[in-house]
């Protein structure tokens, strides 16, 4: 079943911009920590804790409902416009009444005027929301990607390290993420000129507040599970130990936001076109699922082998605490990936309540975690916080099968594939890294990802048949999506077989 050339090519945008700000990221967060420090970078973690809640409160999902609907006519855009303004601003006077408070929370008074600066961000991502949200409906990924891109660049690539080179701290870091949220309202409002005539009521007001409502539920379980590992380990190990959690997880997460931004964008805004067709977003979600397990997790289990040696080469020996965090979190990190595509699936077939009421036993589950290990360091809060994550994916995957009339057992040939992948890539890294115990990171770091890289090229190139059965039907028909050259030699191979349409999207 497909999920029309639109998807597809609003697939290939999301990739491509994505691989592009991952690159930008991982350089301009790389020049900010060796400038920083930990310090300012646990600083800046507690103000964002504060700043994403304030952020869900501000959106209060209204723009959603301008991808959910079927049709959206301009009472649609204006109501949500309007509210989206009216809250982002009670956001910010909200936050700056309880800045003070809120850094005697974290006993952390210098964050008091961290979280002062960040509150103005509510207003611009509240306005930044609707163009957004169209411009996803319309799936025009491309507009998306590059305002992303360019957002990030001018204000951290640009701002952002000037300011921090100029000894400005932690402050380098606020200025850092305003004007990207500047420049994203701007170009949002340029690439999706929308009304903004004020409406407070209309006839549909209540159905879009019924999936704001949802919306908002969600991103504050959500909220509360994302953050809940930020909150512990600032109140019981200290701002030092949450810089160098924070950098580690935001490294973690650069490859894993590309992942999931060309993916649950693309599959939620389809997705919401295939409402009544279950068979076909089954067979999608499938797709995605066999993609993820076969391709993405080996991937990110060699990263973790080689973190320490990441984390030395990228940011010094000042950071070097971070190398365990790094290894935990990117081993569990595709659990987060998973876990994003799967909550489409409930939204897309009238589930919209379940993803926040599933998860909300697992806020006391791993309070009760990562409270339980933090006395024993950073790294065994990270391990607790990463099998939180894993806790996550499980949860609601089995929420998005049982929706879509699928079994635990329909997976079972995509894990075991992932296993022995996984185990042969971790094997052939650790095989050419390990005499080189001693050696100096970028000697370790290089072998470690050459050495599976080299046996993939080799494969490709000799086999590609044989690679095409390793991966499987599913997971190797969304390769040939984004890379259809190699559909050549498998053709030549005569192989063809195992391009099965049924399995494509």
């Amino acid at each position: 079943m497909s999920l029309g050339r639109p998807g597809v090519r609003a697939m290939r945008w999301s990739v491509l911009t994505g691989a592009a700000r991952l690159v930008l990221q991982i350089g301009a967060q790389v020049a900010l920590a060796r400038l920083l420090g930990p310090q300012a970078f646990g600083l800046f973690a507690l103000g964002m804790v504060v700043l994403t809640l304030a952020g869900f409160v501000a959106g209060f999902g209204l723009s959603w409902s301008l991808m959910q609907r079927a049709e959206i006519d301009e009472q649609d855009i204006r109501f949500a416009w309007t509210w989206q303004l009216l809250a982002g601003l009670l956001a910010v006077l909200a936050l700056q009444a309880l800045a003070p408070a809120l850094a005697a929370a974290f006993k952390e008074p210098e964050a008091e005027s961290v979280i002062r600066w960040l509150s103005w961000s509510c207003l611009l991502q509240a306005a930044t929301a609707p163009s957004s949200c169209l411009l996803t409906r319309a799936l025009n990924f491309r507009a998306l990607g590059l305002i992303q891109l360019g957002s990030y660049l001018v204000g951290y690539g640009a701002v952002g390290i000037a300011l921090a080179w100029a000894g400005l701290g932690v402050h380098a870091l606020v200025a850092a993420w305003l004007v990207q949220a500047a420049v994203a309202l701007l170009a949002s409002l340029a690439a999706c000129r929308h009304p903004v005539k004020p409406l407070l009521w209309y006839e549909r007001a209540g159905q879009t507040l019924a999936t704001g409502q949802a919306v908002f539920l969600t991103n504050l379980v959500n909220w509360s599970l994302a953050n809940l590992d930020r909150v512990l380990i600032g109140r019981l190990l200290g701002t030092w130990s949450l810089g160098l959690y924070n950098v580690a997880y935001n490294l973690a997460s650069v490859p894993n936001s590309v992942l999931l931004g060309a993916l649950q964008p693309a599959f939620l805004a389809a997705g919401a076109q295939m409402q009544g067709q279950g068979n076909r977003l089954a067979q999608a979600y499938l797709q995605m699922l066999a993609t993820l397990l076969v391709v993405a997790v080996p991937v990110f289990a060699v990263s973790a082998l080689l973190a320490g040696d990441l984390v030395q080469i990228l940011y010094g020996t000042q950071w070097r605490a971070a190398g365990p965090v790094l290894a935990w979190l990117l081993a569990f990190m595709p659990a987060l990936a998973i876990w994003g595509i799967s909550t489409p699936v409930l939204w897309n077939t009238g589930r919209r309540q379940h993803e926040w009421a599933l998860q909300l036993p697992l806020i006391a589950l791993g309070a009760i975690m990562i409270g339980a290990v933090a006395p024993w360091g950073i790294e065994a809060a990270a391990s607790a916080a990463a099998l939180l994550l894993l806790a996550r994916a499980l949860l609601l995957v089995g929420a998005a099968l049982s929706a879509l009339d699928l079994t635990w057992w329909e997976l079972a040939p995509q894990a075991w594939r992932s296993l022995w992948l996984t185990s042969a890539a971790v094997g052939l890294s650790w095989a050419a890294q390990s005499p080189l115990e001693g050696s100096a990171p970028w000697l370790r770091l290089a072998a470690g990802a050459l050495a599976p890289a080299t046996v993939l090229a080799l494969v490709l190139y000799a086999r590609p048949a044989w690679l095409a059965r390793c991966l499987g039907p599913q997971a190797w028909s969304m390769v040939l999506r984004f890379a259809p050259r190699l559909h050549r030699p498998l053709a030549g191979s005569g192989r063809m077989a195992l391009q099965n349409p049924s399995h494509r999207i």
